[in-house]
């Protein structure tokens, strides 16, 4: 999987090699199963938006049919997870005494919490967080556990889909054939993981001050 997501380039070219215009049934598998399935949150996202839209530039693959099938994976993605939060959270949050640690990190207060963070800052999470690795896969399955107005959670999901899709692609479309990128697109890689990750830390540091 590291070896994938540093080199990631070259094995969609292999990908495109091997399976043809399946392909893009992969590609769809991998983003629904980044965004939709909470216990995968470590496929590479942003990288490989930025990839696809590199290849998409010089042909090696067609950019309306990928446009397409990332919007629609990004959107089921967190449609699903979403869904898979409202049935599974309140079942998993559901201790009422935090009296172990598993307790403290799960119990019913900070479901409640998370409720009313979502209907206050529901557009900022959903949003901004499709563009933080791991934190995207997490977002909508809180969102659904803590109830979020679904019909809240839907715009903001196509809102936030339209914009991962769009500046990634289009960022790699625009600048992934560049020589100085195209040459060291293993550290634009770790670059991107590294900037994703960044409000995170900065946040977290913040929360410790």
């Amino acid at each position: 999987m590291f070896d994938f997501i540093l080199h990631i380039d070259k094995h969609l070219i292999e990908l495109v090699a091997l399976y043809g215009v399946w392909v893009y049934a992969v590609l769809f598998a991998i983003v629904f199963a980044e965004t939709g399935l909470v216990i995968m949150p470590l496929l590479p996202g942003d990288s490989l938006l930025f990839a696809t839209g590199a290849l998409a530039a010089i042909g090696v693959l067609d950019p309306a049919v990928l446009v397409v099938v990332l919007l629609s994976a990004a959107i089921l993605g967190d449609a699903v997870n979403y869904s898979i939060g409202r049935s599974l959270g309140p079942r998993i949050f559901r201790a009422e005494r935090a009296e172990t640690l598993f307790q403290r990190l799960i119990n019913r207060e900070h479901l409640n919490q998370a409720h009313e963070f979502f209907e206050r800052h529901g557009a900022i999470a959903i949003i901004s967080g499709r563009f933080v690795p791991i934190v995207r896969t997490f977002v909508p399955f809180v969102a659904g556990a803590a109830a979020m107005n679904y019909s809240s959670f839907v715009f903001y999901n196509i809102t936030g889909a339209i914009a991962w899709v769009s500046i990634c692609f289009g960022a790699g479309w625009l600048f992934g054939n560049v020589p100085i990128v195209k040459d060291n697109f293993s550290l634009v890689t770790i670059g991107i993981v590294f900037v994703s990750v960044l409000p995170v830390a900065v946040e977290y540091i913040r929360s410790r001050r």
